[in-house]
């Protein structure tokens, strides 16, 4: 191993991140030989955001990136070129790859479906803690799919099946699995995943909303025609499941049903992780933008709000259209923050009932979190 991997390496065994059960696969299957030979790295001087990075052409830029605990952009635009720039594969920053395995709670000889193969490490790394035989990945894009079978190749760590296709329909042939590992984030945990998952089993993923796409979820599989239930274990940000991208903020219509004041300045509505994360469970639907001087909030169903950063408690501030009064929801989801004592994004958790309705609680099950009831209603 280079020394930039054996310090990263150290770093995250240091910081607990990685235990000590996945430190020998992470060194027989070491990033660097995982990750492309182009990639792409920020650069606000570029219209898109984006500029690659070549090995060959770059060397030094290039390691710095491998081997530092960050995430590296692989593809801009499911692999268009000429798209706006937005990044849709890359290589999971090193300590969220750590602590989602560990999140699996893998025994020897379990079998784990990993979906959203990417560059193929995470496969690769399971592969090297539990055998090739015992893993399968499935990969929508067959590009993304293709490069990283040839690298798990070139590393001796092909895992059972690699496969073309939707994530969200899981792979039927194998069930049951004993963990379901996800790198791509979900809106709504599928059907398929909890029943190709054996009761008692785990489900590692991504979680989020429109609003805040934030959450790391351990969900345990229930027995048959019982609920799943789980918890966010942590604060992560991974890309969409292509499937379940939020679509667009769209800009609203010129007049509006509505004019008023904010009672608060529209910055605490983003102020943090936890508020953001409270937010998208109480108002589900609810997405957001940001113009020069205004949040722009849609529902995608035909109601808008806006809000003016500056003078936000004028009388004309807040703009609001259609059949909800969206801004109205957003601020009383905070207040319900506000008054449970600001609970962090890992006091809530998920249930999954028996057909597939997914409902979001604080700290119990029984305590669910629902949709503001504002006082028109």
């Amino acid at each position: 191993m280079r020394d930039g991997y054996e310090r990263l390496l150290a770093d995250l065994t240091l910081s607990g991140a990685l235990e000590e059960g996945w430190l020998g696969a992470f060194e027989r299957a070491p990033r660097p030989v995982f990750v492309p030979e182009s990639v792409w790295a920020p650069d606000a001087a570029i219209p898109t955001g984006y500029r690659r990075v070549s090995r060959v052409v770059e060397p030094e830029t290039w390691w710095a990136l491998v081997d530092a605990d960050e995430v590296i952009v692989t593809q801009l635009d499911d692999g268009a070129h000429d798209g706006p720039g937005v990044p849709t594969s890359s290589a999971s920053k090193p300590s969220l790859v750590a602590t989602m395995l560990r999140q699996l709670d893998v025994i020897d000889g379990a079998r784990v479906l990993d979906i959203g193969t990417g560059t193929g490490w995470t496969s690769a790394l399971l592969s090297a803690r539990l055998g090739r035989e015992s893993v399968t990945t499935v990969e929508v894009d067959p590009n993304v799919a293709s490069e990283a079978a040839d690298r798990v190749k070139a590393a001796g760590l092909v895992p059972a099946r690699v496969v073309v296709g939707d994530g969200l329909a899981g792979w039927p042939t194998d069930v049951p699995y004993d963990h379901i590992h996800s790198t791509a984030a979900v809106r709504r945990v599928p059907d398929a995943w909890i029943s190709q998952t054996r009761p008692g089993g785990t489900i590692v993923t991504p979680w989020g909303t429109p609003y805040a796409n934030a959450g790391l979820l351990r969900l345990v599989r229930g027995e048959p025609g019982a609920p799943s239930y789980g918890r966010f274990v942590d604060n992560v940000s991974f890309m969409w499941m292509r499937a379940q991208r939020p679509s667009a903020v769209t800009l609203p219509p010129t007049t509006p049903d509505w004019l008023g004041p904010s009672e608060i300045p529209p910055d605490l509505v983003l102020s943090n992780v936890d508020v953001a994360f409270t937010i998208g469970l109480r108002v589900p639907d609810a997405r957001y933008v940001h113009t020069w001087d205004r949040i722009v909030l849609s529902d995608g169903n035909g109601s808008w709000a806006s809000v003016r950063y500056e003078t936000w408690d004028a009388p004309d501030a807040v703009r609001q259209w259609g059949t909800r009064r969206l801004w109205d929801e957003i601020t009383a989801a905070r207040a319900w923050w506000e008054t449970r004592g600001r609970p962090p994004l890992t006091r809530f958790g998920l249930t999954v009932t028996a057909r597939g309705r997914q409902k979001a609680w604080l700290d119990d099950p029984k305590n669910l979190v629902g949709r503001p009831r504002l006082p028109a209603e």
